[in-house]
């Protein structure tokens, strides 16, 4: 089973909590996770949120020009079923 995760990269964790803070003033669901590696070694934090908001929050961003990001990326994941 596959599924799909967007995730918000940035150049330093102080760009990734600016954005938090927008996208918690627009009530957009998010979270705060590690960058996964097969992405990229870059500060460290990024923001996963659901890929149908994507366009919504690339708005977003360029309403806020202050804000950094290294890029948006979406990536299939295997589920494990481990106790099915």
């Amino acid at each position: 089973m596959m599924d799909l995760q967007t995730y918000i990269l940035f150049p330093s964790h102080t760009d990734g909590l600016a954005l938090e803070k927008v996208l918690k003033l627009n009530e957009i669901k998010y979270i705060i996770v590690p960058t996964p590696r097969d992405l990229s070694k870059c500060c460290g934090i990024s923001i996963k949120i659901d890929p149908e908001l994507k366009e919504e929050i690339e708005c977003l961003i360029q309403k806020n020009p202050d804000i950094k990001i290294e890029g948006i990326h979406t990536i299939e994941r295997k589920k494990r079923n481990w106790f099915v």
